[in-house]
């Protein structure tokens, strides 16, 4: 990976920033072309406030001015990939810059900041769910956006899958009533957090299609029902309900085995564990080939930290994402499977 990045610096003629060889300086279309790469990752290091009146889609918020960015930068980011930073002019930026490339990481800065982007055209939004980017193996586009919890808006070539869907969690509210219409929504069992008929409503359209167990089917009155160990095809998608369920002493209450459905989703070639209420179960074993994954960690219902990590090890991931944690402590986890070659990701569910 970072040979094609050396490669479009030495393209694009970047120079590093005031004589130091510590990151690089990028020109907006330069920039451009790195933040398309799936092996960079956006950063708007500006405060939040700044970030909800507009920011690049897919950028992930840590302010720099906060006591603990970098502690924040090392939980939330990777060193495999290249970071792609700017803030509002391309001061506060270059001093994150300096910062993170301290730390291992590789750097590139916006020149000119968000004024510069916005100066040349490109676009902004104000959308602030975080939202990570993928490519399949013929190229297309596919979208993950972390709502709340274990709710899921995933895009892909005009497609728009939801999982898990829920309107409401805690004091946070998803508006599903402004999202395009579901063409596939995935519900993996009928616990309130994951379950909602108001969420599935608002997202149902003439061509929805629904894919759930028996129970979540029963509950509706409709929907297409995947049991433990059936492999179906839902249009072009390749989809192979797996098991979810307890094991630990005094928790099988909460997710019995055979009841609930963890989902695995292959999108041209991509393939998507989506693991629902679970613990590191020896099924797990089976699941080969497996490009990202969302693992839920919050004891005593689903995984604890340690048994999320004997899961990612046993599973491995390429790209993982520990979600449905609630109140639990996962900051740790990257540094658990750091040397795993597991790329893990922790965004803002709650």
């Amino acid at each position: 990976m970072k040979k094609i990045v050396t490669y479009l610096l030495a393209m694009f003629g970047l120079t590093t920033a005031c004589g130091q060889q510590s990151y690089e300086n990028a020109e907006v279309e330069q920039f451009a072309v790195l933040t398309e790469d799936v092996n960079t990752v956006i950063l708007d290091v500006r405060t939040v406030e700044e970030f909800e009146e507009g920011h690049i889609e897919g950028a992930l918020n840590i302010d720099q001015a906060q006591n603990d960015f970098i502690e924040k930068a090392m939980a939330a980011l990777h060193t495999d990939k290249t970071i792609a930073v700017y803030c509002r002019s391309g001061r506060r930026s270059a001093n994150a810059a300096v910062r993170l490339a301290a730390k291992g990481f590789l750097v590139v800065n916006l020149k000119g900041g968000i004024i510069a982007w916005k100066e040349a055209g490109l676009p902004v939004t104000t959308d602030t769910y975080e939202v990570d980017v993928f490519k399949t193996k013929s190229g297309k586009t596919v979208k993950f956006h972390a709502l709340v919890h274990a709710s899921i808006r995933m895009e892909c070539d005009g497609k728009e899958i939801e999982i898990d869907p829920v309107t409401k969690l805690g004091n946070k509210t998803i508006d599903y009533s402004a999202m395009p219409k579901a063409d596939y929504i995935f519900v993996t069992h009928e616990h309130g957090d994951h379950f909602d008929k108001e969420a599935i409503q608002l997202l149902t359209g003439e061509k929805t299609q629904l894919i759930t167990n028996n129970r979540c089917a029963e509950m509706l009155g409709y929907g297409q029902i995947m049991v433990n160990g059936q492999c179906s095809m839902v249009d072009d998608i390749k989809v192979e309900a797996v098991p979810a369920y307890n094991t630990s002493e005094g928790r099988t209450q909460f997710h019995p085995k055979g009841r609930d459905n963890g989902y695995i989703l292959t999108i041209d070639g991509l393939r998507i564990y989506i693991a629902g209420d679970t613990e590191d179960i020896p099924e797990m074993q089976d699941i080969k080939d497996i490009d990202i994954a969302f693992m839920p960690c919050n004891q005593p219902y689903t995984m604890t930290t340690e048994q999320l990590v004997k899961a990612a090890k046993t599973v491995k991931p390429k790209v993982l994402f520990p979600y449905h944690y609630g109140q639990t402590d996962v900051t740790g986890i990257p540094s658990q499977l750091k040397d795993c070659g597991i790329d893990v990701r922790i965004r803002h569910y709650e």
